[in-house]
């Protein structure tokens, strides 16, 4: 799954990290440090972060989510993956 943070609009309120430590992690009182790529097996923490955000400055690229689950052809980075 494609992950972006608008840090613009972050205010370092770190309620993503708390849900979602594998994904999200703050550097320093407001630095967000987050994996673009973060694997699927984090999907339903990271649907947690993204609803517990008090800025909604997490996007999902839920197209690419879609398209990997229905094993779409060209799903994903096309990279072979064991998990």
């Amino acid at each position: 799954m494609r992950l972006v943070v608008d840090l613009n609009r972050c205010q370092g309120y770190a309620q993503c990290a708390f849900l979602a430590p594998d994904v999200f992690a703050m550097h320093g009182d407001e630095g967000l440090l987050y994996d673009p790529q973060a694997q699927d097996a984090h999907h339903e923490r990271v649907a947690q972060a993204v609803a517990a955000c008090p800025v909604q400055a997490i996007l999902v690229d839920e197209l690419d989510m879609a398209a990997a689950a229905a094993g779409a052809p060209g799903a994903g980075s096309g990279e072979a993956s064991d998990g």
